[in-house]
């Protein structure tokens, strides 16, 4: 027989407590709503009595993690969750995070992996990862790709602020039209950027073949911070031309490997821990 009363202690179940696993579940849940929603809305979704479910909510609009409209009764994070996240978010180091796992995704690919940030000079390489087969090229630590025919350059291009990529992309525009050969794919025009921009949002991710650096085929995709923005861009380069194939098993490991250390897709949804969207 089993007691479902707070004051009991539970035991431990594969390395945690289960009343608290239990709460944690609870706040995932209402995270994933994004809206104030009814006590039985949460009970049902969390598998839980009614009683219980109301248990927690009490205990957590105590710590003011949890608010309580007052006409519907309805519950909502409070100030409390609201705080938590952004320090959360303060403290999260997306580029130091995805370095660290990078030699995983080259070893897992046999490619030549490459991550970067918008620096003053543009998408800036800070960590270069060699296979036991690296792939010949003069890039390296501290090479600056260019906005518009790089797959790096392009994943800014995508998702960056506009005021961030603005001077680069109007720079980068004023050289094609003089040397329009330099960019094959693009149209070179306000309209053929936005164009290029959505499908490579519609994507997940950006390439460029070997027109751009003979020989060579890149893929890249962003690492989202929670406005659904780029905080780093992971690239992996090939000789291989089906690597950049759409469906093919080294794109779907990238976009894999960029959810896990994002905080958005790239369709703009939060994920969770774990790379799955969250709710």
């Amino acid at each position: 027989m089993t007691h479902d009363r707070p004051d009991l202690k539970e035991p431990e179940s594969s390395g945690g407590i289960q009343s608290l696993d239990a709460a944690l579940r609870l706040l995932q849940t209402m995270s994933g709503y994004g809206r104030a929603v009814s006590l039985s809305q949460i009970a049902r979704d969390c598998g839980m009595p009614l009683s219980k479910a109301h248990r927690y909510l009490a205990s957590f609009i105590h710590a003011g993690i949890v608010e309580q409209a007052g006409r519907s009764g309805k519950y909502d994070l409070g100030r409390g969750a609201i705080q938590l996240g952004l320090s959360a978010l303060a403290r999260h180091d997306f580029v130091n995070r995805t370095a660290e796992t990078l030699p995983d995704l080259c070893e897992e690919t046999g490619l030549t992996g490459l991550l970067s940030v918008w620096g003053d000079q543009g998408a800036t390489v800070v960590r270069w990862e060699r296979t036991a087969s690296p792939t010949i090229t003069s890039m390296g630590l501290g090479t600056t790709l260019p906005l518009l025919n790089s797959a790096t350059g392009r994943t800014f291009l995508a998702w960056a602020p506009a005021a961030q990529i603005h001077s680069m992309l109007d720079f980068e525009l004023r050289q094609a039209r003089r040397n329009p050969d330099i960019i094959p794919d693009l149209t070179i025009s306000a309209a053929g950027v936005a164009q290029l921009q959505n499908q490579i949002r519609k994507a997940g991710y950006a390439s460029v073949d070997g027109r751009f650096i003979p020989g060579l085929v890149a893929i890249a995709a962003p690492i989202l911070d929670w406005q659904n923005q780029t905080q780093a861009a992971v690239t992996l380069i090939s000789t291989d031309a089906t690597v950049i194939q759409p469906g093919s098993e080294t794109i779907a490991r990238l976009l894999a490997f960029t959810a896990e250390h994002s905080l958005c897709d790239a369709s703009g949804e939060a994920t969770s821990d774990n790379g799955e969207k969250a709710g």
